[in-house]
């Protein structure tokens, strides 16, 4: 067996494994780490999606359950953690966070998370920057521990497991299936330019701020 067969046996066997394990960091690290608060497209609803039609198309290596129940369980788990962030470290944890659309987006989801509490929480699952900050926001705010792991859990299953399973059997319709290929890259591409230009946006504006109070 030469040196190249041997590469390629190598990633077919691992190939599979390295694309679920990304999915699965990129969701947890978008709440558990906020990078959803900078980069809000590529850690959501886009990716998952994707990653169940992308699961439609190779059956016999992603096995669709373990994919689907696992972007559940690191979802919960992101929020868990942005949950005791904020409950442990406080304001300050939020104050630090530099740039007019982050800022902003902070202002908005205080103010959701004002209104509907524990729905909120719910809701915020399927709603960029949100998605990252209520967690935060809800530790911030002292929410009853066992209250947000029950809003937590419905989100998590929701999102993660809804998403993945409506990209997975929307490639078994025949003209998804034809495209299948073509719009998961097309989802993962388009939330990759949406996510760096938010961030450039964001860090921009967080560079002249300083400027601004100089003058």
């Amino acid at each position: 067996m030469s040196f190249a067969t041997e590469i390629a046996s190598w990633y077919a066997q691992i190939g599979p494994v390295l694309f679920v394990a990304v999915v699965w960091g990129l969701v947890f690290a978008g709440t558990g780490l906020l990078i959803g608060a900078f980069v809000p497209f590529i850690t959501g609803d886009s990716l998952i999606f994707a990653a169940g039609i992308v699961a439609a198309n190779f059956p016999d290596v992603i096995n669709i359950w373990v994919l689907a129940i696992g972007i559940g369980i690191f979802a919960w788990l992101g929020d868990q953690v942005g949950y005791t962030l904020g409950r442990h470290f406080g304001r300050p944890y939020l104050d630090k966070r530099q740039g007019v659309v982050l800022t902003k987006a902070i202002a908005n989801a205080e103010k959701f998370y004002a209104a509907w509490g524990w729905w909120a929480v719910v809701v915020a699952r399927f709603v960029p920057f949100a998605r990252a900050l209520i967690p935060v926001i809800a530790g911030i705010g002292k929410m009853n521990y066992y209250k947000f792991f029950s809003a937590n859990l419905v989100g998590a299953v929701l999102w993660g497991f809804g998403l993945s399973m409506a990209g997975y059997y929307a490639a078994s319709i025949p003209l998804v299936k034809n495209i299948s290929y073509f719009l998961a890259v097309f989802f993962i591409a388009a939330s990759l330019v949406a996510g760096i230009r938010a961030w450039y946006k964001n860090n921009k504006s967080a560079k002249m701020a300083p400027l601004s109070t100089k003058l």
